[in-house]
């Protein structure tokens, strides 16, 4: 961000940079430029953009997967320094940096935009607002709230609604069926209401809300088609049975239903598209023009940037003791795939023929990614945030830092540095052996899955009274394997109520964490596949979206070849825990389970003496 742009911030709230540490498990991508294409007339590219939670990213994908050219872009979120629960964002902002980025790889890559075929667009699932024009209305609580303004995006990680999900989780609505039985505050409908209570009724009326993906594909084309997976997943659009009027209007939002044309969410006369089907007419002239493209350029349905991820991972065959496995994976092999895409949080997907119902597990959502299939997707609100904070909260940190720099390394490197000498110190095989007898639970910003509870929160038992930089390699650890141990708990949610996941598909920026990957494959045991580059296959996923549009592809198979067509090869990670520390890991998933029941009852036990 440029420094004008840090002095209009300033005072009013705090920014997050995408090089902040709140982001310091996600890899930036500044200009990864392939050579220049030598191309002929007819070959295809297609554009995938990928707006993450402190970036937007364009990269240009040939047919055959390869990534000829990525630009990243860091974009502005807001902060209110009197409330930790506000994110907020701007779509213009957003845009322009996607613009921009756009137009570098192009230029960069020596591609004309005659050959790009088709672009897809994926994005947090954040929710944007603006009037019928595409004009951005502020969202931020004040005297401007509902008016024309460039704060329109509340960030998916914005937990101000928590007293209107609790509403919402109070109604018993069928609604709650397709989320896991609880509502999170993360998702559109409950920040919706925030709004409505706090906005004046004129300003509220001339509104209309999108989840992110939506926006863009409305931005570019001018089409206000809406995707399954976005209304489906984040705004409460029920599989096979549409919106719920009575449900609206039971929370207070029934203006929203408008005679049945659902007008202000964008969903008038069932315009709602399956991923990657054609919006409107492709790219508008003025997108067009703003992008470096061809007006009519195919634009692709989107998806929210997890189940993007999903996408771009779990078709990929695998390296094994360095041989490629030769059987090409089928659709039906996805029903054992778990995609896991890890960065500031984690969003965990997997598919199914029929719809499987996982208390606490968001889902199941028809239609989602893949036309007459389901997908359920679990989370963890914060997992790279949480090691981040970790790190940089710890007296040690400027010590660690110091070192990092003198050395030449990584702060993880040097970690892993204190660590292997304290297990030569201790005289013990593993890691796990030098922490057994702390307990560390990572709920710090509540539970997304399996509880579904934002009011759960960490802990850490056994502490002493350390603080050398020896003490926060340990706490590094163990917060690497709590994090493994509550992936373990979802899976096993999942695999109880009907799915049967045999291995784990990663993508982000945990995915480079070698140390972090073996622990998830030894506590989970099940194998962990790791994508050929960690930080791609979101973007890569957003451009499948845009080939299947140019494409006009419709059916699930064929949307699954041109998958396996353009995934690269990824790397398997085994389960390779000894006995012992097999033995140590399921004890303390044990302990881990029994903190949860421990901390609901401590809860309960409070609120009874408080009344």
């Amino acid at each position: 961000m440029s420094r004008a742009g840090y002095r209009a911030t300033c005072g009013v709230s705090n920014v997050i940079h995408r090089n902040s540490s709140f982001h310091h498990s996600i890899t930036l991508l500044h200009h990864h430029i392939a050579p220049p294409v030598a191309m002929g007339s007819n070959t295809p590219y297609f554009i995938g953009i990928d707006v993450g939670t402190g970036s937007a990213r364009a990269s240009l994908v040939a047919q055959n997967g390869e990534i000829k050219a990525s630009s990243t872009k860091d974009t502005i979120t807001w902060r209110d320094q009197h409330d930790h629960r506000i994110f907020e964002q701007s779509t213009s902002n957003i845009w322009e940096q996607i613009c921009t980025a756009v137009k570098e790889v192009l230029k960069e890559s020596n591609v004309p935009p005659t050959a790009v075929k088709g672009l897809g667009f994926d994005a947090t699932c954040s929710l944007a607002v603006s009037d019928f024009d595409a004009n951005p209305i502020t969202v931020t609580k004040g005297n401007d709230i509902g008016k024309n303004g460039d704060r329109n995006i509340i960030l998916w990680a914005d937990h101000r609604a928590e007293k209107e999900a609790e509403l919402i989780n109070s109604t018993g609505s069928i609604v709650l069926n397709y989320v896991g039985g609880t509502m999170s505050l993360e998702m559109e409908v409950p920040k919706i209401l925030w709004l409505k209570k706090h906005m004046d009724p004129a300003l509220f009326s001339r509104c209309q809300f999108f989840d992110l993906p939506d926006f863009f594909t409305y931005k570019a084309t001018g089409d206000n088609t809406r995707s399954y997976c976005s209304t489906t997943c984040k705004c409460s659009f029920v599989p096979d049975k549409g919106w719920q009027p009575d449900f609206f209007e039971r929370i207070g939002l029934g203006e929203l239903i408008d005679d049945g044309n659902w007008r202000q969410m964008g969903t008038a006369h069932g315009r709602v598209q399956p991923a990657g089907s054609p919006v409107g007419q492709g790219l508008s002239r003025q997108a067009a023009e703003e992008l470096g493209l061809v007006e009519g350029t195919a634009v692709g349905s989107g998806l929210i940037d997890a189940y993007a991820g999903w996408m771009g991972t779990v078709a990929a065959r695998y390296t094994e003791n360095g041989q490629l496995s030769t059987v090409l994976p089928s659709l039906d092999e996805s029903r054992h795939r778990l995609a896991a895409v890890a960065g500031t949080s984690t969003c965990h997907l997997v598919q199914s023929r029929e719809g499987v119902f996982v208390k606490g597990v968001w889902g199941p959502y028809k239609d989602a990614a893949f036309p007459g299939w389901w997908m359920n997707e679990g989370g963890q609100s914060s997992t790279g945030q949480l090691i981040d904070f970790i790190i940089t909260t710890h007296t040690a940190y400027p010590e660690l830092k110091e070192r990092a720099k003198q050395e030449g390394k990584a702060i993880h490197t040097v970690l892993l540095d204190v660590l292997e000498k304290l297990r030569h110190e201790n005289h013990v095989d593993t890691y796990t052996e030098l922490t057994k007898h702390i307990h560390f639970y990572p709920d710090f910003h509540g539970n997304r899955s399996p509880i579904a509870d934002p009011r759960m929160r960490g802990s850490i038992v056994g502490l002493e009274l350390e603080s050398s930089i020896a003490d926060l390699a340990r706490k590094y650890y163990l917060t690497l394997e709590a994090i493994a141990l509550q992936t373990r708990h979802i899976v096993e949610a999942l695999n109880m109520a009907g799915h049967d996941i045999t291995s784990l598909y990663m993508s982000g920026g945990q995915a480079k964490n070698v140390v972090m990957m073996q622990l998830f494959a030894d506590t989970c045991d099940i194998p962990v596949i790791l994508p050929k580059s960690h930080s791609e296959a979101v973007v890569l996923g957003a451009a499948m979206l845009g080939r299947i549009a140019a494409e006009g592809v419709k059916v699930g198979e064929d949307m699954w070849k041109i998958m396996v067509e353009m995934t690269p090869a990824g790397t398997l990670v085994a389960p390779g825990a000894s006995s012992k520390v097999k033995k140590l890991l399921d004890a303390k998933y044990k302990i881990f389970r029994e903190t949860i029941d421990i901390q609901k009852r401590w809860r309960q036990e409070i609120e009874e003496a408080s009344h």
